[in-house]
């Protein structure tokens, strides 16, 4: 019995180890054994199933494929060519673990396509097809243009190499240089964790599958020259101690690079990323050029290193660029780089000292397309880059990271003035915001004991999760109670800021303040026009005429037309510009008019003008210090006459009043009279006059942050 026990279980031990693919006898040579032409002819004769294809199985052996070896070489190359490519069914060859000596040559394993026929069309999808052909018309272009210059006496037969099968070469060690180029690739290449010890060439090479080099290791130069990539490559913890060049080539699926090192010069230019492209965690230590790129989907450059200078000129950048966390001790050049309307550069989180790094970009561009998600944490960050583009004398782009830097404010104030503070807030608010009942009452329950100091603090609690915290953490802050005293000054800062954000973009835009200054000025004109020139119907009409109201009503529409348009062309929310400018100009004074009317106007010189012009003088006159009503010394009123209404222009008057008011300048001095005026009506002009004071305030400090000479005066 133990005799057939022994025996039955020898025989299970036998299929289990012929199941797992021992190898047998006829097997490659041992692990580390260099390879022989009959272990190579027994491989042949017996390939493996591997993921369902036939494979040649030659890992772990050391190949011998120097000068020295020759006789090898040549049949090496002979046997597996003829394998590889001969007959109706490809077959993968396995060299992973391997160790090459001498040059490895992939198109001595490829079947050369000549540059007619259709033979291997069937064996490619369309859009390889349309790349042969491509080739194929490349080819004949450079033969035809050879021959004409003398350069090729004969012509020569020039063709495409087509490598059917699959390749693992995954931890491979090449000890001499690696020959890929111009090779059409038609099933995946796996060369992970390879290490090549001298130089790797694959320009012109087209990959139809998946390309993985991940972990790999280049000493030399890697030449990846007008390459194309059906789908997915993989560079990923690669280590290019070399120079590396991927000039002119074209991903049409993603591509990843993420935590590769790049020790020496790196070239991308002229490179087209159909998909995202993945630079993440990656060590620039040489230089790196994507000149005239094409990105037309995002590129990922998160908590990359840039230890030498980085240059996108000229690139064109469709999408997001994400620099978040990244490092940057050199130049990073956006030079004459192309932006669409949708194009962003995230910064967020950028270590970036502006004494020893430098971004630069095309002035006025640049500054458009930086952004960040919010104020906590980038402050500096964004105190630095206006810093940097001070000093390259950009004012346009510094003005605008400031004016992203107070609408990052503003959204900060609003969100204390709505949001529901986790440490006063009542159960039944939190779970109006999101939170289940359970967590709500464990919000309680923890915050009597330490109070929440930073709205993440709710993932502390057991009960709160990542998702529950993402739905609800733009809806939550943690600050200690505040009194309303408190909240009053943060409504007003609030307001005020909202205020030079939409009248100048916080003084970056005087086309946009001058737009508003016309929407007020045509306002305030029309209002004061109807209080000065309709006094009463009876019993005797004081009215104007028909003529100076259309006048006055069209040149009223003209203004209004022209100042929106402004708001519409420069505003970033035009509607909500006017709103704005609309609620300082007419509520007041509106209120002031209303109660006018209402009770009546029964002085002297009912019949004439409020306004008063001084006749000493015909001049352009700045009027910034002086007061919208004449003094009351007789001598002064000598000075000053009434307006005549009986003039066509008259209308002008009005509009001229308004410009003193507004812009404290004007074609001639008019003032308010200092006799029989309502004071419903002298209110009514100070009001004009107080905030024509703050808005040619707001004026002169965006004409001094944005006129570069001005500009430099201030801040150096």
């Amino acid at each position: 019995m133990n005799g057939w026990l022994r025996l039955g279980l020898a025989i299970v031990l036998s299929a289990l180890l012929w199941s797992l693919g021992i190898p047998s006898a006829r097997a490659a040579p041992e692990s580390g054994g260099s390879l022989t032409l009959e272990g190579l002819k027994a491989q042949i004769a017996n390939p493996i199933q591997r993921e369902g294809k036939p494979t040649i199985d030659l890992h772990q052996v050391t190949v011998d494929l120097t000068a020295e070896n020759s006789e090898f070489r040549d049949r090496f190359y002979r046997l597996l060519q003829t394998v590889l490519q001969a007959g109706d069914k490809a077959l993968s060859l396995d060299l992973s673990n391997a160790i090459i000596k001498g040059t490895f040559d992939l198109q001595q394993l490829s079947l050369r396509e000549p540059l007619y026929g259709e033979a291997f069309f069937p064996l490619l999808s369309e859009q390889e097809q349309t790349q042969l052909k491509r080739d194929r018309k490349r080819l004949s272009q450079l033969s035809q243009l050879s021959r004409s210059f003398l350069l090729q006496p004969q012509p020569t037969a020039l063709g495409i190499f087509l490598f059917r099968g699959g390749l693992n070469l995954s931890q491979t060690r090449f000890e001499g240089p690696v020959l890929g180029a111009d090779i059409f690739f038609l099933e995946t290449v796996n060369m992970r964790g390879a290490q090549f010890l001298q130089g790797v060439n694959f320009s012109e090479s087209r990959f139809s599958k998946t390309a993985s080099w991940i972990a790999s290791k280049f000493q030399q130069e890697a030449r990846f020259r007008n390459c194309l990539f059906f789908q997915r490559l993989r560079l990923g913890q690669s280590i290019f101690q070399g120079s590396l060049t991927f000039q002119g080539s074209e991903f049409h699926d993603s591509a990843s690079f993420g935590q590769a090192v790049f020790a020496q010069d790196t070239n991308f230019s002229r490179a087209t990323f159909q998909r995202n492209a993945d630079f993440g965690q990656t060590h620039w230590q040489g230089t790196g050029s994507f000149f005239r790129s094409a990105f037309n989907a995002d590129c990922f450059l998160t908590e990359a290193r840039f230890d030498a200078s980085m240059g996108f000129r000229q690139a064109r950048l469709s999408q997001t660029i994400n620099l978040r966390g990244a490092i940057v001790q050199s130049q990073l050049d956006f030079g004459d780089a192309v932006f669409t309307s949708q194009t962003s550069v995230n910064v967020a989180g950028l270590d970036f000292n502006v004494d020893q790094a430098e971004l630069l970009g095309s002035p006025g561009q640049i500054g458009r397309v930086l952004s960040v998600p919010n104020l906590d944490g980038n402050e500096t960050l964004l105190r630095n880059l206006v810093r940097n583009f001070r000093k390259l004398e950009q004012v346009a782009d510094a003005n605008q990271l400031e004016y992203t830097t107070e609408r990052l404010r503003l959204k900060g104030l609003l969100q204390q003035l709505t949001a529901v503070n986790l440490n006063t807030t009542s159960q039944s608010r939190l779970r109006q915001v999101g939170f289940s009942p359970q967590q709500a009452e464990n919000i309680l329950d923890y915050r009597q004991q330490t109070p929440f100091v930073d709205p993440a603090d709710v993932l502390d609690l057991d009960e709160v999760d990542l998702a529950t915290y993402v739905k609800v953490r733009d809806r939550i802050i943690a600050v200690p109670p505040r009194s309303w005293m408190v909240r009053s000054q943060q409504l007003t800062q609030y307001l005020a800021l909202a205020v030079l954000l939409l009248t100048s973009h916080y003084g970056t835009s005087v086309g946009l303040t001058l737009g508003g200054g016309m929407v007020a000025i045509a306002l305030s004109s029309l209002l004061f026009w109807g209080v000065d020139r309709y006094r009463r119907t009876l019993p005797t009409a004081i009215t104007p005429p028909q003529a100076e109201t259309l006048w006055m009503l069209g040149s009223f529409l003209v203004l209004i037309l022209l100042g929106l348009t402004t708001l519409m062309r420069l505003g970033d929310t035009p509607v909500l510009t006017g709103l704005a400018i609309v609620l300082i100009v007419v509520p007041v004074p509106g209120a002031l008019i209303v109660m006018l009317y209402r009770q009546g106007r029964f002085h002297d010189q009912l019949d004439t003008s409020y306004l008063v012009e001084d006749g000493s003088a015909r001049q352009l006159r700045l009027l910034i210090a002086r007061l919208p009503i004449i003094p009351k010394f007789p001598f002064y009123r000598e000075r000053f006459y009434p307006i005549d209404w009986q003039r066509r222009r008259n209308w002008l008057n009005y509009y001229d009043f308004s410009l003193n008011n507004w812009f404290k300048f004007g074609f001639n001095d008019i003032r308010l009279r200092d006799e029989y005026v309502p004071g419903l009506v002298t209110a009514l002009v100070w009001y004009q006059w107080a905030v024509g004071l703050a808005y040619v305030t707001l004026l002169l400090w965006t004409l001094s942050r944005t006129i570069p000479g001005l500009n430099l005066l201030l801040y150096f």
